[in-house]
């Protein structure tokens, strides 16, 4: 089953020596098969928010939501099953400073 695990409320930049340990976890997660996907996203400054209300499109600078927790990247796991992803995200670098979410995926087949 897939997973996402979000990366929420920490920069790569408060975390020492974070790009060696973020890539000894990428490394990790290749090694055990489960890698997917993942990237880092810029700030949430750089954010915009599409909605649509009433046909009427708005647009916001910014994230959805004011939070100091905001979305900073992710990883997207093969994972036998939820107790393999706790454990996955127990070991990411990136929980010392923030926390990660980890959500199935649904697997919908579009088209």
């Amino acid at each position: 089953m897939r997973y996402m695990l979000m990366v929420y409320g920490c920069h790569r930049e408060e975390l020492p020596d974070a790009y060696d340990r973020i890539n000894a976890y990428y490394k990790e997660l290749r090694a055990r098969g489960v890698y997917v996907a993942g990237d880092p996203l810029h700030l949430p400054d750089t954010a915009t928010t599409v909605r649509v209300r009433s046909d009427e499109t708005l647009i916001t600078d910014g994230p959805f939501a004011e939070t100091h927790e905001a979305l900073g990247g992710y990883f997207v796991v093969d994972c036998a099953g939820l107790d393999e992803a706790i454990e996955l995200a127990s070991i990411c670098p990136l929980a010392e400073l923030g926390s990660i979410e980890i959500r199935p995926i649904l697997e919908v087949a579009f088209g």
